[in-house]
């Protein structure tokens, strides 16, 4: 079987980082210059999306697409849903407010996330930057919100956080998922 998740989040979350963590194969990007306030925080920067494949160890293919975070190229963000099963929201701790880019990611993918059944999860990165960060709001504004989605820190470079994301949401999809290869 074949899956297909979107990772999306705010410029300079990990999206591409983390796909580059798990996929087994090496990432398909469309990185360009970054511009604007975005070349204050990184050089380069997704402008259309990310790809990568993991594989399951039951023989199953999970296609993994990193929108880009920016919202000039949100026309991407519907395209790249379609066919999609789950959402890995990515937020950046170091960001500030990330509750704010919670309620904007989550208003700008909420149709997808519904046409999924509430398939969703959340990753949030670059802890280590603000060490008095806690995830404790994020999950609050979840719950405020009705919302029961796992939330966990992650570095986005480290396979085995990504991991444990993507198990996570495979596993509100299909119990019997697992592992992987």
């Amino acid at each position: 079987m074949e899956r297909k998740i979107i990772f999306a989040g705010p410029v300079g979350a990990g999206k591409t980082t983390a796909i580059g963590a798990i996929s087994d194969i090496p990432v398909v990007g469309t990185e360009g210059a970054a511009t604007d306030d975005v070349a204050l925080r990184k050089a380069r920067t997704t402008v259309a999306m990310d790809y990568g494949v993991l594989h399951l160890a039951d023989g199953g293919k999970v296609h993994l697409y990193g929108a880009p975070g920016q919202d000039r190229f949100d026309f991407m963000w519907d395209i790249l849903t379609v066919g999609g099963i789950g959402l890995v929201l990515m937020l950046d701790q170091a960001r500030p407010d990330p509750v704010a880019d919670l309620e904007h990611y989550m208003k700008a993918f909420g149709g997808f996330v519904d046409r999924t059944g509430g398939a969703m999860v959340v990753g949030v990165s670059r802890m280590d930057l603000r060490p008095d960060a806690t995830v404790k709001p994020i999950r609050e504004r979840l719950i405020e919100k009705g919302l029961n989605v796992p939330v966990f820190e992650v570095d986005a470079r480290e396979r085995e956080d990504v991991r444990q994301l993507l198990l996570a949401l495979l596993s509100l999809l299909d119990p019997a998922v697992r592992r992987f290869r």
